[in-house]
C-alpha cells in the first residue's frame, strides 16, 4: 500500500503540469511575441548598450576625459579637473609651456574653511585666498560712465562687480573644487548655495568716495570669500558668480522698499517668483530654494514688487528638486504658527526635520 500512494502521488504530480504539444508550443510563441513587444527591445537595447556601446566618462563640469574645459587651464583626467597648463593653455590663451598659471597678485596666501550642508549633513570645504588682489580691487574707480550719456542702472553695477576679470582667475578654483566634489549637477548648485548661505552675515567698516560722498564701501566677491563675510548683495555677488560659472542662468531680485537683493537662478516657470522663470534664492543665511516668505530681522517679510536684474542667460534647473516640495512644506508650517501660535507633535517633528536637513537658523538680515 505504501509504494503504490508513492507512484500514485508522483503520477498525479506529473500530469497536473503536462500540457499537450500543441498548447505549449502555442504557448511559447505568445510568451516570445510579449517580450518583443513590451519590453524585450529595451532588453535588446540594453545589452547593446552594455556591451557594443562605448561608455561615457566626464567631469563635473561636463567635460569629457581627456579633454581642455572650457574653463583654463583645466583637463579633465579619471573624473577630477585638474590644472593643466602645457595643454589647455592659461587664462589668457597663452600656452605656459607645463609652468601652473599663476596670477601676480597670488600672493601671501591664507587658508580658510567653506562650511555646506548637503542632506543634513554638514561638510568642509579648504580653499586658498589671496591677500595679494585685495589691494587691487579696492583702487578700482566704483562708477561708471557711458560716452552716449546714458545713465548706469543697478545691474549694470551687479555686472560690473562679478565681471572683474583678475578677480575671475582667482575665483574659478572654487568653481572647480565644487564640481570636483560630485558629478551631479544639481548636488553642485546645492552646495554653492549652502557655502555662500553659511559665510557669516557683516557689513564692512570701509569707505569710498562717490562725487561728493562717503559711501560704505562695497565689496567684490573675492572680498567676500576672503573676509569670510558680507552682507546681501554682496553675497548675491558671489553667489551669481558661481552660478553663472557653473552654467546656469541667473538674475538678481532687489527689493527696493526693503533695500534687499536676492539670487534668480533659472528654474521651471511653475515654480519660479512670479512666473518670472528665476527662483528665489536668499543669500544671508541658510534657506531652501524658493522660499521667499522668511521674516528679516528690522525688515518683516519681502512685500514689494521686485526689480529683475538679469546676469547671465544659461541652463535652468530641473522640475523635479525635492527643495520645491520642502519649501512649500515649510510656508504652510509657518502659516500654521502664525495663525494658531503652536505647533502639533507630528507637525513639530516635520519641522525639526526641515531644519535639520537645511541647517535653517532662526534670524535674517535684510539690507
Amino acid at each position: 500500500m505504501g509504494d503504490d500512494k508513492g507512484v500514485s502521488g508522483s503520477s498525479l504530480k506529473y500530469v497536473n503540469f503536462l500540457m499537450p504539444r500543441k498548447y505549449l508550443i502555442l504557448t511559447l510563441f505568445v510568451i516570445v511575441l510579449l517580450i518583443l513587444f513590451s519590453g524585450g527591445f529595451g532588453i535588446i537595447k540594453f545589452i547593446e548598450n552594455k556591451f557594443f556601446a562605448e561608455e561615457e566618462f566626464y567631469c563635473g563640469d561636463g567635460t569629457s576625459y581627456n579633454l581642455c574645459s572650457s574653463h583654463k587651464p583645466y583637463f579633465c583626467l579619471n573624473g577630477s579637473l585638474i590644472e593643466n597648463a602645457s595643454l589647455c593653455g592659461c587664462y589668457d590663451g597663452d600656452i605656459n609651456s607645463g609652468k601652473p598659471c599663476i596670477s601676480e597678485y597670488q600672493t601671501r596666501p591664507k587658508e580658510i574653511q567653506l562650511e555646506y550642508i548637503l542632506e543634513g549633513e554638514k561638510y568642509f570645504l579648504n580653499f586658498t585666498v589671496y591677500e595679494g588682489i585685495l589691494g587691487y580691487l579696492s583702487g578700482i574707480s566704483k562708477s561708471i560712465k557711458y560716452s552716449n550719456g546714458d545713465i548706469p542702472s543697478r545691474g549694470d553695477f551687479k555686472l560690473k562687480n562679478i565681471d572683474e576679470e583678475e578677480q575671475r582667475k582667482m575665483l574659478l578654483p572654487l568653481v572647480v573644487k565644487i564640481q570636483n566634489l560630485t558629478l551631479n549637477k544639481e548636488d553642485q548648485i546645492r552646495i554653492a548655495i549652502s557655502i555662500v548661505q553659511n559665510i557669516p552675515y557683516g557689513s564692512s567698516d570701509k569707505t569710498t568716495t562717490f562725487g561728493a560722498y562717503q559711501l560704505n564701501y562695497s565689496r567684490y566677491p573675492y572680498e567676500v570669500l576672503y573676509d569670510t563675510q558680507g552682507i546681501c548683495g554682496e553675497k548675491t555677488d558671489l553667489l551669481a558668480f558661481l552660478l553663472r560659472e557653473m552654467g546656469y542662468g541667473v538674475s538678481v531680485f532687489y527689493y527696493q522698499e526693503e533695500n534687499h537683493e536676492a539670487i534668480g537662478v533659472k528654474c521651471p516657470i511653475s515654480e519660479s517668483m512670479d512666473r518670472s522663470g528665476y527662483c528665489f534664492v536668499e543669500t544671508t543665511g541658510p534657506s531652501i530654494i524658493t522660499d521667499d516668505r522668511i521674516t528679516y530681522f528690522g525688515v518683516g517679510k519681502l512685500y514689494s514688487e521686485p526689480e529683475i536684474y538679469l546676469i547671465s542667460e544659461g541652463e535652468s534647473i530641473g522640475k523635479d528638486f525635492y527643495e520645491y516640495r520642502d519649501a512649500d512644506r515649510l510656508i504652510r508650517i509657518r502659516n500654521s504658527i502664525e495663525k494658531s501660535g503652536w505647533l502639533g507633535p507630528l507637525r513639530e517633528r516635520e519641522f525639526s526635520n526641515i531644519k535639520e536637513k537645511y541647517g535653517l537658523v532662526d534670524k535674517y538680515f535684510g539690507g
